[in-house]
């Protein structure tokens, strides 16, 4: 899932790409079936408010890994982090199972090269105009790209993570946090309720349900904030502001300063604009566990706002 493949395809790759359209089709579909399937059986013990605990404090750390971790720090060095937070961070967002840090950090950095135009891997402005080819897009942008082959060369666009020896190996062991990331809410509810059921129920909503959710909001910045939304900073791209989606995207929604200031370590930066990622990094610096924090100065969004 890290390279793209120019030459013909041999069957050998083919069949690790049809593997992975498999793996990526479970992820999608698995949650739904696991619910529709569990629900029954658990009829009247489906859920507990012990699996939302623990659900919100796992969406919490895995999303945070993601935004705080493979986003704003390993894909566009927002600040320094101490090793320990490195790793920490590495681990946390590989728990969001949505890939290792090497290629989440690949395709992203490619995504910000091509931004809605040919080469961009989730826009959804390449696949035609008029109703149909937006509706075609919106799917291509949200899920649709995810079971084509990876366009993301690592040696290319992630080679100073590939010199990360802390990074690589975090990256290699990508498969054992992510079945952690599902045994985990088992694990907690099985000894919290001294049953196999606690454990099971913990697993669907605190397991599968939180890494759905989790997924759709993460590739909801993909197609719906570059769709729909306010663009009050000056970029090349349709990137977008979606403040529904501030909360739960932990900042991410406000992808239209992102978009115009990359590398800054806040993304919502206007008044009221809620951004629980930015906030963690402030605690790190605070701690003397970040450094190099790039905080968007009131000069470069001057520079950058749009035309009113």
């Amino acid at each position: 899932m890290s390279q793209a493949i120019d030459a013909p395809a041999s069957p050998s790759s083919a069949l690790v790409a049809n593997v992975q359209r498999i793996i990526t089709g479970l992820l999608i579909l698995g949650p739904v079936v696991a619910v529709a399937v569990a629900i029954p059986v658990l009829w009247g013990r489906a859920l507990h408010p012990r699996d939302i605990v623990i659900a919100v404090v796992l969406y919490a750390i895995t999303g945070h890994g993601v935004t705080v971790g493979f986003h704003r720090l390993f894909t566009h060095r927002g600040f320094t982090a101490k090793r320990a937070l490195k790793i920490t961070l590495a681990v946390a967002g590989s728990m969001a199972i949505e890939g290792s840090v090497v290629s989440w950090v690949a395709n992203h950095r490619l995504h910000h090269v091509n931004s809605d135009k040919a080469g961009d891997p989730h826009s959804p402005h390449t696949s035609g105009s008029g109703l149909f080819g937006q509706v075609r897009g919106f799917m291509h942008a949200h899920v649709g790209w995810l079971f084509k082959a990876d366009a993301a060369d690592t040696e290319r666009y992630a080679a100073d993570l590939l010199r990360d020896k802390d990074v690589v190996m975090v990256s290699k062991l990508f498969p054992v946090f992510a079945l952690s990331s599902l045994a985990l809410p088992f694990a907690i509810g099985a000894l919290l309720s001294l049953s196999w059921v606690g454990g099971l129920t913990a697993f669907i909503w605190a397991g599968l349900i939180r890494m759905a959710l989790l997924h759709h909001v993460t590739w909801s910045v993909n197609s719906i904030c570059h769709m729909f939304g306010r663009r009050p900073f000056k970029t090349t791209d349709q990137s977008r502001n979606v403040a529904v989606l501030a909360v739960i995207s932990m900042g991410e929604s406000w992808h239209n300063l992102h978009h115009a200031l990359p590398s800054a370590a806040r993304h919502g930066v206007l008044r009221h604009q809620l951004d629980s990622s930015a906030r963690l990094i402030r605690i790190f610096e605070v701690a003397g566990w970040a450094t190099n924090v790039r905080w968007p100065t009131a000069a470069q969004l001057s520079g950058l706002a749009a035309a009113r």
